[in-house]
């Protein structure tokens, strides 16, 4: 039984490899100036015209592959969370720790943008220092002295926290300049405007080496799953091992954040998807949330390239769409 279990995990990650790569194809091929699966063919064998190759590399490829490491980082963020939290409800968005990256981001954009060349490098750090200021406080503020931390008490801490920042950011955006505010308001709503190969550059080893990181505790993670007492019976560290993981997630969902918007839901509903899927053993359950993030917000801003909405619609307010009816299904299920 656990090995046709393990083997039938394996098979739907496959699938969702391969189904990913079909949408990251697709997605080449569509666009306000459509592409033929040859002409995209000629270009990735180096053989297209220099508008084709503009259209390829410069504009669909970068935004394509931003889109895969946003999915990744807030899904696997989201799963370590509700693990961690053994709360289904737990993501870097109710916890308030997108919204305290992204407080930072605009305090950046407001006190320090610049086009200088370390604002690639600046951007994912500051939304890093923003998310684990906002984690170090909400838990401080969730802490009792004797007593384990609840995890619907911190939740609630963390939506109290994220409203507070919300009103802060707020209050930065309304000083902004017509350009830098047309900037916060898209990006508050889910835009992936840092598909330029400067920003991915700084991205892909940011998500790779967390992913790799949180994918060695896998064995971690369904040992905390027994529960704390066990898990210490077990020989396992749990504060260090708490505080780690919690990093991991914070730092996942920052980068993301930076680079992506706030994909609110990406990062909650991406780890009940692959639950469903491959079961809670997380050396399956970790690389299947991860592909079904990909999966959700590159279809979601293929969408948004495809058709006319009569206007530049951002990413996230598509997922928000197509996600919010299996999130009403979750409340229901919670309730």
């Amino acid at each position: 039984m656990k090995l046709s279990r393990n083997t039938r995990g394996i098979s739907i990650i496959l699938l969702l490899v391969v189904l990913t790569l079909l949408v990251a194809v697709l997605s080449m091929n569509v666009g306000k100036m459509n592409l033929s699966p040859l002409e995209v063919f000629k270009v990735i064998i180096g053989e297209g015209t220099s508008k084709q190759n503009l259209i390829v590399f410069d504009f669909r490829l970068p935004r394509i592959v931003l889109s895969i490491l946003v999915g990744i980082g807030m899904g696997i963020s989201g799963c370590i969370m509700q693990s961690l939290l053994k709360n289904d409800m737990a993501s870097p968005g109710t916890l308030g720790i997108s919204s305290g990256s992204g407080l930072f981001v605009l305090m950046y954009i407001t006190l320090f943008a610049s086009e200088g060349l370390l604002s690639p490098i600046l951007l994912p750090g500051l939304a890093f220092a923003g998310g684990l200021t906002a984690a170090f406080l909400i838990f401080m503020f969730a802490f009792r002295r004797g007593r384990d931390i609840s995890p619907t008490g911190l939740i609630l801490t963390g939506v109290a926290m994220g409203s507070g920042y919300s009103a802060l950011s707020l209050m930065l955006t309304l000083r902004l300049d017509k350009q830098q505010y047309d900037f916060a308001l898209r990006w508050q709503a889910g835009d992936l405007w840092g598909d330029d190969w400067r920003y991915i550059m700084v991205l892909l080893p940011w998500v790779l080496i967390i992913c790799f990181y949180v994918f060695y505790r896998s064995n971690t993670l369904n040992t905390l799953n027994l529960g704390n007492q066990t898990a210490s019976g077990l020989g396992v560290a749990i504060k260090r091992e708490f505080i780690g993981l919690t990093i991991a997630a914070v730092a996942l969902a920052s980068g993301s954040v930076a680079l992506g918007g706030n994909f609110f839901f990406v990062g909650m509903v991406s780890p009940h998807l692959a639950r469903k899927l491959v079961g809670p053993n997380h050396k399956l359950l970790l690389p299947t949330t991860a592909l079904v993030g990909a999966l959700v917000i590159l279809i979601a801003d293929t969408l948004t390239r495809t058709i006319s909405f009569g206007a530049d619609i951002p990413t996230g307010i598509i997922i928000t769409i197509l996600v919010t009816p299996y999130f009403l299904y979750l409340l229901s299920k919670a309730s």
